[in-house]
């Protein structure tokens, strides 16, 4: 969140990476003009028992489309039970996909490609028919995979009973906290499962050290850490202080360098031995900002900047990637909340600040730009998971997918926060925003809440993202109040506020 509180004012595992057994079907749609309409390609990329992962691609092979619609049947009882790149609707047999804002536009020669996972029973035939606009598709070549029928029927019974199609089951889940990958638009483990980072933000370590009261802002024992993963969550995010990690003198002794890094490596000991995810973010950074939003005007790492500094944040994440380079179940999250769009006078230049760093208009210090970040991580040769923020409070991703930095490792994704004073906040926002990103790469909302003491609101951004299979974290496990926090518990034994306890349930429910 923005702005912390100071101690003084206190279908998961359903999509799934699989062995391909594609199945092709193209279609051309008949008309005046002599070329196809359209030509239409169904492939399931994966099956299990009861179950498929499957994706449609459409290319217009007539004029510019501002605006479509795909329609098939099932001809074997197949029901989709979620669906991506479209907005997929089903009455009976019949499927619908309409398009999304971010893909309505289909010129000549283009292609659009949604996906879907769906259950089967019996046999998963292919769609025969296709229809764009309602233009129907004829079929060239067969729906399902070909078989030989003999001339004459045999007179005796085979010796070996028929066998159904081979399926590959999805792969099962490591134990315990995974060490995640990039795979597609999705994270995955060592066995390829395809894993959710569903959890709590921790606050404390940001800004209990430079404010001299301590490291940790509450109990941080195995009892504490247990009672967040009795909540079952997978995952915990951590963040930090980069002046407290470096050791910079004007914090205190005993809140800094060594003995800071060692408490923070305890902490993660502790989230991995109950099975989570640490997820270590850095929040308070060093540089002097006293413009539009500001948060403060001391030049410490006492507030929210604009963007990270050259001076010291790539040194905090050097140290902090050799710290954990060694364990690929501990996630880099680079910053917290960037909001160089208001220092800025242009959208240009606010993206090419948060990539490229420098000198950016309306900051008076040396920023480093997410390029920057990265660079220092993989550097030390670490290949662990990082997240990439957007700005505006990291609650605007609308350009992150032109100026996202280049990573070597290719384990990146995008990380998001949303309030229900944010200004992308609706499901409109969310559609024109987020899923153009979440097609490319796996998306991470790493703070949600609401100023309301109840769970209205998160409630609608937990279902958008379980519809999506995308990944959240709720703020903060921390006994502040409940709508200024906002804080999801009042002790810290798990006990929820009123606006925890929505999400508290709402994990318990997804766990298996």
């Amino acid at each position: 969140m923005r702005r912390p509180p100071r101690l003084t004012a206190l279908l998961a595992g359903a999509a799934v990476m699989m062995a391909s057994t594609a199945l092709a079907v193209v279609g051309t749609a008949s008309g005046a003009a002599a070329a196809p309409v359209c030509t239409v390609e169904y492939a399931v990329s994966g099956q299990w028992t009861g179950g498929f992962q499957g994706a449609v691609t459409v290319t217009n092979n007539s004029t510019a489309l501002n605006g479509w619609s795909l329609g098939f049947s099932f001809p074997a009882g197949q029901v989709v039970s979620q669906g991506w790149g479209g907005k997929w609707t089903q009455s009976g047999a019949a499927v619908t996909v309409v398009n999304e804002s971010w893909n309505a536009r289909l010129d000549p020669g283009a292609k659009v490609t949604t996906g879907f996972i769906a259950s089967w029973t019996g046999t998963n035939t292919a769609p025969a028919a296709f229809t764009l606009g309602g233009v129907p598709c004829t079929v060239d070549g067969p729906t399902t995979p070909p078989t030989t029928s003999p001339t004459d029927p045999p007179t005796t019974p085979p010796t070996t009973p028929p066998t159904t199609p081979p399926t590959s089951p999805p792969p099962t889940p490591v134990s315990g906290a995974p060490e995640l990958t990039v795979s597609g638009n999705k994270f995955t483990d060592q066995n390829g499962a395809v894993r959710r980072l569903l959890g709590v933000n921790r606050s404390g370590g940001e800004f209990m050290c430079v404010q001299g009261y301590g490291i940790w802002d509450g109990p941080v024992d195995d009892a504490s850490v247990k009672a967040i993963a009795d909540w079952k969550a997978n995952t915990v995010r951590i963040p930090l202080n980069e002046e407290c990690w470096l050791g910079l003198d004007n914090i205190k002794p005993e809140y800094r360098g060594a003995n800071y890094i060692d408490a923070v490596e305890d902490l993660v000991t502790k989230v991995l031995a109950h099975g989570m995810t640490p997820v270590l973010e850095l929040h308070w950074t060093h540089g002097q900002y006293t413009g539009n939003s500001s948060g403060c005007a001391d030049v410490h790492a006492s507030c929210q900047k604009p963007m990270p500094n050259a001076r010291y944040t790539p040194a905090f994440w050097t140290s902090v990637a050799n710290t954990f380079k060694n364990d690929k179940r501990v996630v880099l999250d680079l910053f917290n909340e960037p909001y160089p769009d208001r220092a800025t006078s242009t959208a240009t230049q606010a993206w090419t600040c948060w990539r490229d760093g420098g000198t950016c208009p309306g900051i008076g210090y040396e920023v480093a730009g997410m390029q920057d970040l990265v660079d220092a991580v993989r550097a030390t040769g670490a290949k662990n998971l990082i997240l990439v923020p957007g700005i505006a409070y990291s609650n605007d991703l609308s350009q992150w997918l032109t100026y996202r930095p280049t990573d070597p490792a290719a384990n990146l994704a995008a990380a998001w926060h949303v309030y229900n004073f944010n200004t992308c906040s609706t499901e409109t926002c969310w559609n024109d925003t987020l899923a153009p990103v979440a097609a490319h790469v796996p998306l991470l909302a790493g703070e949600i809440g609401e100023n309301t003491c109840g769970h209205a609101f998160i409630d609608r951004v937990m279902k958008w993202f379980d519809d999506r299979g995308l990944s959240y974290l709720g703020w903060t496990w921390n006994t502040w109040n409940c709508n200024s926090g906002p804080a999801l518990i009042t002790s810290y034994d798990g006990t929820p506020t009123a606006f925890g306890v929505g999400l508290r349930d709402h994990l318990r429910a997804l766990a298996p």
